[in-house]
């Protein structure tokens, strides 16, 4: 994770007073705010991809989904963020009348790259398991076509792994299966699987 952007503590008022009025997106933890880099063609290739197959299978379905710019409040932790790919499947609830902030995702989608793998695994997923609406949290690699998907099941998660190239992507939250071949539709990996991405 980058360094914060200013030492001084935010409070979640003056973090959402800020990020209202700014061009460019922050994340929020601990009273910290945080610059979000911009993406490589790879990460956004994959990140539309996704989202247009989902958008697709939830068309005329009380479902919606929502790809970069629907903030996600964790709210008993208190953190900001910004999912790739975010989806609800029961009635949307916000934070305020600014309809900008989502509290209760059902889905969302992280796609990883080197300056983010570890902590959207880490710490950020730490603070996702703590939203009692998640029932899925899905990684996808940029460097090779795997999948990491993590299913709510009780108080446990459940990781599956696709890598086969013909391999689905199933979402029982949200009724939808999404094919390796579509979410990687475009994208040209690295022969040695090295090349940097972000």
């Amino acid at each position: 994770m980058p360094p914060p952007l200013a030492q001084r503590l935010l409070t979640p008022a003056e973090y959402l007073a800020l990020e209202r009025s700014s061009r460019e997106k922050s994340e929020y933890v601990n009273g910290r705010v945080y610059a979000m880099a911009g993406a490589s063609r790879v990460h956004n290739l994959i990140v539309g991809n996704v989202f247009r197959v989902l958008s697709t299978q939830l068309l005329g379905r009380p479902c919606e989904a929502y790809v970069n710019d629907m903030r996600v409040k964790v709210q008993r932790t208190g953190m900001y963020t910004y999912p790739d790919v975010v989806a609800v499947c029961e009635e949307p609830r916000l934070e305020d009348a600014v309809l900008d902030t989502l509290l209760n995702p059902s889905v969302i989608v992280e796609v990883l790259s080197p300056s983010t793998e570890s902590y959207d695994r880490g710490e950020k997923f730490a603070h996702y398991r703590r939203l009692e609406s998640l029932r899925d949290y899905v990684l996808v690699a940029q460097v090779t076509p795997r999948i990491e998907h993590f299913r709510r099941e009780g108080d446990h998660w459940v990781l599956t792994e696709i890598s086969d190239p013909g391999g689905e992507l199933a979402l029982p939250s949200l009724g939808c299966v999404l094919k390796l071949a579509d979410i990687y539709g475009r994208v040209d990996f690295p022969a040695n699987g090295a090349e940097q991405l972000s």
